[in-house]
């Protein structure tokens, strides 16, 4: 399989040998969805930045969610759970990595799930549900950074 993204982005007239020009691109997606994108305003200051769209390390985050999200899906619909809904807050930690790089370093996923019906699982098959997600999913399988669930416990 083959995945593609395509990426965008014009000096227009700005100087750019003094390191004053816009970091702000456009990420271009099969079925024709553009995403305004830019360097973090933490990485690059403002105005060469823009707040507004989207960056590389928040992209990262939210894919690692996503794939995490669609894997637990499906795993709890064929163990017969009934998905209401599903809404994570993940957190990623940029710093120096053993090797004196910034990196992303850890990736912490705090899922809060709401089941319907009657056949909810306990802890420990929603700990299980995690767990076989997380080694499926495709996007923290390809991260050096430790991928961290911390789903509620209720």
């Amino acid at each position: 399989m083959e995945f593609e993204a395509k990426l965008e982005w014009q000096r227009n007239g700005q100087n750019f040998l003094d390191q004053r020009y816009s970091r702000a691109h456009e990420w271009i997606f099969d079925g024709g969805l553009r995403v305004p994108a830019s360097s973090s305003p933490l990485s690059v200051p403002l105005p060469m930045s823009n707040a507004d769209n989207v960056d590389p390390e928040e992209a990262l985050i939210a894919a690692t969610s996503s794939c995490h999200m669609l894997f637990f899906l499906s795993i709890a619909a064929k163990r017969g759970h009934v998905v209401e809904s599903y809404s994570d807050h993940a957190v990623g930690l940029l710093e120096k990595n053993a090797e004196g790089k910034m990196a992303m370093t850890s990736i912490t996923l705090r899922p809060n799930i709401v089941f319907a019906g009657a056949d909810w699982p306990d802890e420990d098959e929603l700990a299980t549900i995690h767990h076989e997600a997380h080694e499926k999913c495709y996007i923290a399988n390809s991260l050096k950074a430790e991928v961290v669930v911390e789903p509620p416990i209720t």
